[in-house]
Formats: C-alpha cells, sequence, structure tokens
C-alpha cells in the first residue's frame, strides 16, 4: 500500500499530478480541495495517498491532508459511491463543510453535485451520520471559501487565458459536470488573470 509521497511536482492538470519521487514519477489523481494546496511546478509537495487496485488499472489518489483521506475511505465504502463519485464530492467542498452538511441532514446541497441523485444524497446523510459524529468541528481541512491566493499555483506567465478556461472545462468535465454546464459555469466567472485553479474553484462555488 502507498500512503504518502514526497517529491517534486513535475505536472499538474487538474485534477491529475506528477509527483517525481526518487527518480519514479507517480500519477495522482486529487479532488479540488487538496489541488488547490498543492506548490508551483518544480517544487515539493508531499500528498497523502489512496491506492486503488481494479482488473483492469492501479489508480492512485491523494489528498492535502490525512482528514481528507479518512473521509474519502468512509465515502467508497459508502453503496452506491465509487472513487470517481467520493472524489467529486470532495471536490465540491471539505470535509468540514460535508461533515457540516451530514450534522444538518443538508440533501439540498449534497444533490448539487454531479452524480449524486436524492437517493444517494440520502443514504450518504444517513450512512455517514453515525461514522462522522465524533469528528468535531476542529477538524484540520482545507477551506475553498477563504482560500490565500498564495496557496494558488496561477502559473500565469506559462499559459494564456484561453488555455486556463480550456483546462478548467475539461476538469470540471472529469468531476462528472456536463460539458455544456461546464462552460456555462466557467464563462459566468472567467476573467483574464485567472488561473485554471481560481477558474475550477469558482465555478463549483457557484455550482452549489
Amino acid at each position: 500500500m502507498i500512503g504518502r509521497l514526497r517529491g517534486i511536482l513535475i505536472e499538474k492538470q487538474a485534477p491529475e499530478i506528477l509527483l517525481e519521487c526518487n527518480g519514479v514519477g507517480y500519477e495522482v489523481t486529487l479532488p479540488m480541495t487538496s489541488f488547490y494546496h498543492l506548490p508551483k511546478l518544480e517544487q515539493e509537495a508531499v500528498i497523502y495517498t489512496h491506492f486503488v487496485v481494479r482488473e483492469d488499472a492501479q489508480l492512485l489518489y491523494g489528498f492535502a491532508n490525512q482528514t481528507e483521506r479518512k473521509l474519502f475511505r468512509l465515502l467508497i465504502k459508502v453503496n452506491g459511491v465509487g472513487p470517481k463519485l467520493a472524489l467529486a464530492i470532495l471536490s465540491n467542498m471539505s470535509a468540514g463543510q460535508f461533515v457540516h452538511c451530514v450534522t444538518l441532514d443538508d440533501v439540498a446541497t449534497i444533490v448539487k453535485i454531479p452524480g449524486v441523485g436524492k437517493k444517494t444524497a440520502e443514504r450518504l446523510l444517513i450512512e455517514m451520520r453515525d461514522k462522522l459524529k465524533d469528528w468535531g468541528n476542529d477538524i484540520a481541512t482545507p477551506a475553498t471559501d477563504n482560500m490565500p491566493i498564495d496557496l494558488i499555483s496561477a502559473d500565469s506567465s506559462l499559459v494564456t487565458a484561453a488555455s486556463n478556461k480550456d483546462d478548467a472545462i475539461t476538469a470540471l468535465v472529469s468531476l462528472g459536470y456536463k460539458p455544456v454546464q461546464a462552460d456555462k459555469a466557467v464563462k459566468a466567472i472567467f476573467a483574464d488573470d485567472m488561473s485554471s485553479e481560481e477558474l475550477i474553484r469558482d465555478a463549483l462555488k457557484s455550482m452549489l
């Protein structure tokens, strides 16, 4: 089991990165709440990981901290929730925000996440309620609402505004949003000086 990686960030194309550790490049998929915390390219990054082995693939998922990984592991144990849907949930809200939704029995917010229907949302709230009751309100999670800009790698000198827009739309589609929906959300908040990470973050916030 690969539980933690520490290396140099070689590539990042949300929601995936390439992290070089001792000469080996690991392809890792992250929820956007963790992706926002990545350093700039060629800098060192530390991520906690969850390794999934299937008949047709071996997949590595990464997280900014152990709390997000723990929640991911709880989510994929819920009937009807696989890694892709768990990733979508953690891309739309931090672990703390999800716990808050469960505490308030907030079905309305959960169903706005792509791939989560009303029945799945209700099942999530029921099954996660007991599992999260001891988490408390002081869990360490990345907060997207007040994210300092210096935590987001703009890379604006390397890519054009149009490329950032295309990257953001592609990332949203990979998270389960329909192309038309992703395109509309990004265009609604687009500004020339915004990085792809900022576009993704604000587009996700606008759809919840």
